[in-house]
């Protein structure tokens, strides 16, 4: 029998369930391209777009206020924050290649759900191809159940999450010019094939 795709909602649906999405086989869903069937979600909460002529290798996509899109762009080469919109290649066949950004608040995980959706409807065409999400953490520590539980049903609907560090020296202020890669950023860095700015 076929797995469920947990981003499939009925449209009478009210509200997203929390509750995290156990797979009835011994691996768990992975959503690698938009889905038949789900739903777009309502204008109010889907990003807008625009049309760029840029290469960038990567497009970090913060689907809300201070996700860390732009921290993440000064260290990784050739990539390029998108700021709260999808960056639509202007030449067709050539998608942009974007990885969410989303705080692991309440607010920003659904944010980050209501992003995946749109991506999984289809509803941008093979403009965007998506490489997954990147949950920064909105304090440092183990975050709450719920929160873990709600990030989890995020991660079922896109292809990769990943997990930044805690980093308390951006919260005082800008990257620092010879500032290394923080450790736990490595995984990411090597899972989407990028390489630190060097800070020498």
């Amino acid at each position: 029998m076929p797995e469920e795709n947990p981003w499939v909602r009925s449209v009478t649906a009210a509200a997203p369930d929390p509750a995290p999405v156990v797979p009835r086989t011994s691996g768990p869903v992975v959503v690698t391209a938009p889905q038949p069937g789900v739903t777009v979600p309502a204008a109010v909460d889907r990003l807008p777009r625009y049309q760029t002529a840029s290469t960038a290798t990567l497009w970090w996509l913060g689907v809300h206020g201070g996700a860390g899109e732009t921290s993440l762009s000064r260290l990784a080469v050739g990539t390029q924050a998108a700021g709260h919109a999808w960056p639509m290649p202007s030449m067709a066949g050539i998608p942009s290649r974007v990885v969410l950004v989303a705080r692991t608040h309440y607010a920003g995980l659904t944010a980050a759900q209501h992003a995946a959706r749109e991506w999984a409807s289809g509803s941008l065409g093979g403009a965007v191809k998506l490489d997954g999400l990147v949950l920064v953490p909105d304090q440092p520590g183990r975050l709450p159940k719920a929160l873990r539980q709600l990030a989890q049903l995020v991660a079922g609907g896109v292809p990769r999450t990943w997990t930044a560090p805690w980093v308390d020296a951006w919260r005082f202020g800008p990257l620092e010019p010879a500032a290394e890669l923080p450790k736990g950023l490595g995984p990411l860095f090597s899972d989407l094939y990028l390489h630190p700015v060097s800070r020498t």
